[in-house]
């Protein structure tokens, strides 16, 4: 049984976790690929400050690729990859991923 598709502004204002349940940040905005009728990131706002320090400003948010999301209900889930910037550890393929 298929679910009912749903806006994409929908994703707005919802919260991203990592699948660790680490909270990463807020939704602010999806970025689109027009011609495949995709998204293809998120860009989050209200950031978790431990998670980017030293990275981003508090002013400044990140995208985050959509091939990263694990699931989409109340909250979005993405692989942990994220929480690997904060530990140092594969940090060449997370930070070529992650636009700031």
């Amino acid at each position: 049984m298929n679910a009912a598709p749903e806006e994409i502004t929908s994703l707005v204002g919802r919260e991203v976790y990592s699948n660790n349940g680490v909270f990463v940040g807020e939704i602010e905005d999806v970025r689109l690929d027009l011609d495949a009728q995709a998204v293809t990131g998120l860009a989050l706002a209200e950031l978790n400050h431990e998670l980017f320090a030293g990275r981003v400003d508090g002013n400044t948010g990140v995208i985050v690729p959509y091939r990263w999301v694990r699931a989409v209900g109340d909250v979005v889930l993405i692989n942990d990859v994220i929480e690997r910037l904060d530990t140092g550890s594969d940090e060449s393929e997370a930070e070529a991923e992650l636009e700031v």
